[in-house]
């Protein structure tokens, strides 16, 4: 009877270690695809699209795809000084920018800094849901390594630019520029790039809240920090 029940337990084990791993091909499999062709679709996207349709069922996603040199530097810059300022330099993860998070956290009693890099960002918008856990967070660090290994900056900078939510169902940096300014993701000015660097932590409330004080505030320090950006040409 032991020897039986170890046989069980040996079998669901295995079982779990191969739905992991073929957790992670199909992982890495879409990631070598999403290097030379562009997402339909991302499963943050689709989450948002499920809330939509909730309240509006024909409701649609807003998000058009543009290649890297359609998209205004002014915005890449902008990205990257608000959200990511070493995404050129690290693997994946900002160690100094976790801890500072953390400290900021303890300071005060509540979650209000998380330290994600652009490619972590990246890994949760493209397969995982918005939902927190540590199983969660291990799976997208996980994926945050095969982006870094399998793709180089400027395509994970380009993934980022056009899959990020800028609003209630918008996304992509051509939705966002057409939505606010009425022009594309390549006319965008300094001014206006930092605008939407400083919504993209909250888009769907700034999107309501176009002209707060805060956010005019954030834009102008994106502005004063985006000189000092060095990009990924």
């Amino acid at each position: 009877m032991v020897k039986l029940i170890g046989r069980m337990i040996a079998a669901v084990l295995l079982s779990v270690v191969l739905l992991f791993v073929a957790a992670q091909m199909a992982f890495a499999g879409l990631i070598w695809w999403y290097g030379s062709h562009p997402p339909r679709s991302t499963a943050f996207m689709s989450y948002r699209m499920g809330e939509l349709h909730d309240k509006k069922p024909n409701a649609a996603i807003r998000y058009t795809w543009v290649p890297y040199d359609k998209i205004s530097r002014n915005l890449k810059r902008a990205l990257i000084a608000a959200e990511d300022s070493t995404f050129v330099e690290h693997e994946g993860f900002d160690w100094d920018g976790i801890q500072l998070a953390i400290e900021k956290n303890r300071a005060k009693g509540k979650t209000v800094a998380g330290g994600s890099t652009i490619t972590q960002q990246l890994a949760k918008n493209l397969f995982l849901s918005p939902e927190k856990s540590y199983l969660r967070k291990g799976q997208e660090a996980i994926i945050t390594l095969m982006l870094e290994h399998m793709l180089d900056k400027e395509r994970i900078l380009e993934l980022y630019l056009n899959v990020i939510e800028w609003g209630n169902g918008i996304f992509g940096a051509e939705a966002a520029a057409r939505r606010y300014y009425g022009i594309s993701a390549a006319q965008l000015s300094v001014e206006q790039a930092a605008k939407l660097a400083a919504m993209a932590p909250n888009p769907r409330f700034y999107e309501r809240n176009f002209n707060a004080a805060g956010l005019r505030k954030k834009t102008a320090i994106i502005v004063a920090r985006m000189p000092q950006v060095e990009l990924p040409d």
